[in-house]
């Protein structure tokens, strides 16, 4: 292994997530010192899930997406919704023979951060890039938010039997997201400057505002009661082993380091990421096990600042060796 190439990356990916875990600490300091009240945060959150991040959704779409240019677009998608699913089914061998005294913990290994956190991290790892690459951000959502909303919900919140409901899949951003692509099919996408651009000077509040949100949310978990130990290895293994590994196999397998190696990438940072910050609102919302669900999501988060550069920088000396 070039260890000297593997820790020049290391350092790039670590400083990185370093930045955007200290604009979420700060968020997260906020709260605890009670500058900022739960009901701030979640007036931020309304504003960013109905406004900000709608409208950079469909400013990049219809800026960015080109349908003849990305071979097989619709395999990002597809793939939002496989790979949660694997690995749901990975994590639960992972708790057999007490599967149904499990069930809520197994969205913790099985559906992560895909927007809020992969979007800041590719800004800074991918400056000229970007665009492109929060297109694909974008198409991988278009599949992953209706499994998160459904089959993640209903087991993250399952010890209080919440009932599905079709229209809660119908989030803003999974609008925006329908509208973009359908109007880029239909040639619709050339909207005058006057409408486009204040609406995506709304979307460039997206990822600071959204980044401080994560850590206000983070920062307001009580910390009183750890997760034991042997959960957390469970867990741990599935997200930050076995999801890197899985992915890197079938990017090396389908060549698609060769063929696009910012999408690698992309699936790669996906695969590393800590879990999905709705899985707390989800619970706070509909109930759960709020204790565990947020003492665990701490310790992953923390984890994630080592683990997400160490996957990248493993990742790049595979490429290098392929």
């Amino acid at each position: 292994m070039n260890f000297s190439l593997f820790w020049q990356i290391f350092d790039n990916m670590f400083i990185a997530v370093g930045k955007i875990f200290l604009v979420a600490f700060i968020g997260g300091i906020l709260v605890r010192r009670k500058v900022l009240s739960r009901e701030h945060i979640q007036g931020l959150s309304e504003a960013t899930v109905k406004v900000f991040l709608p409208s950079l959704v469909i400013t990049n779409i219809l800026s960015t997406f080109k349908p003849a240019s990305i071979g097989n677009w619709w395999i990002l998608p597809l793939v939002g919704i496989v790979a949660p699913m694997i690995l749901l089914g990975i994590a639960m061998l992972f708790f057999l023979p007490n599967l149904k005294q499990n069930l809520s913990k197994l969205p913790l290994a099985s559906f992560q951060n895909a927007g809020y956190l992969v979007l800041p991290v590719g800004q800074i790892i991918f400056p000229e890039q970007f665009d492109q690459f929060a297109l694909y951000v974008f198409l991988f959502l278009l599949g992953f938010t209706p499994i998160l909303w459904s089959i993640g919900k209903m087991l993250i919140t399952k010890e209080h039997e919440e009932k599905f409901r079709i229209k809660g899949l119908f989030t803003p951003p999974f609008v925006a997201n329908i509208l973009g692509v359908v109007m880029v099919f239909l040639h619709l996408n050339k909207i005058p400057a006057i409408i486009f651009e204040p609406i995506e000077l709304l979307g460039k509040a997206t990822i600071p505002v959204a980044t401080f949100i994560l850590g206000a949310t983070i920062g307001a978990i009580s910390l009183k009661k750890l997760p034991n130990f042997w959960l957390v290895t469970k867990l741990i293994s599935v997200k930050y082993i076995l999801s890197p590994i899985l992915t890197i196999s079938i990017i090396l397998l389908l060549k698609l380091q060769v063929t696009n190696p910012l999408m690698a990438d992309f699936l790669v940072i996906e695969s590393s990421a800590a879990p999905a910050a709705n899985l707390i609102v989800m619970v706070r919302k509909y109930g759960g096990d709020e204790q565990l669900t947020a003492s665990m999501m701490f310790i992953m988060y923390v984890m994630a600042i080592v683990t997400m550069p160490m996957s990248l920088a493993i990742w790049r000396i595979i490429e290098k060796m392929f």
